[in-house]
């Protein structure tokens, strides 16, 4: 993952802090006992991954790109695999 912008674009970030928000709305109603304003929270969580899914659309998201294949086992593994 640290060849690619997963996670660090702005459809990336607006639908998590929406989601969080959402989650945080809902997790307050559940201690104040109102199934109401918990139900509305989740309500925004769901709004949260929609946006994202809208900005990924838009051209705000990473990339679609092809797997990277491993052509070497890592340095580090190379004892283990060699028994």
């Amino acid at each position: 993952m640290a060849g690619t912008s997963h996670g660090n674009t702005p459809a990336a970030w607006t639908g998590v802090i929406i989601s969080f928000i959402g989650f945080c709305v809902a997790g307050a109603f559940v201690v104040v006992h109102q199934p109401a304003g918990f139900w509305a929270g989740m309500a925004i969580a769901v709004l949260g991954g929609v946006a994202g899914l809208v900005m990924r659309g838009m051209g705000l998201g990473a990339p679609k790109s092809e797997p990277l294949k491993v052509t070497e086992t890592p340095a580090h593994n190379r004892e283990a695999v060699a028994g």
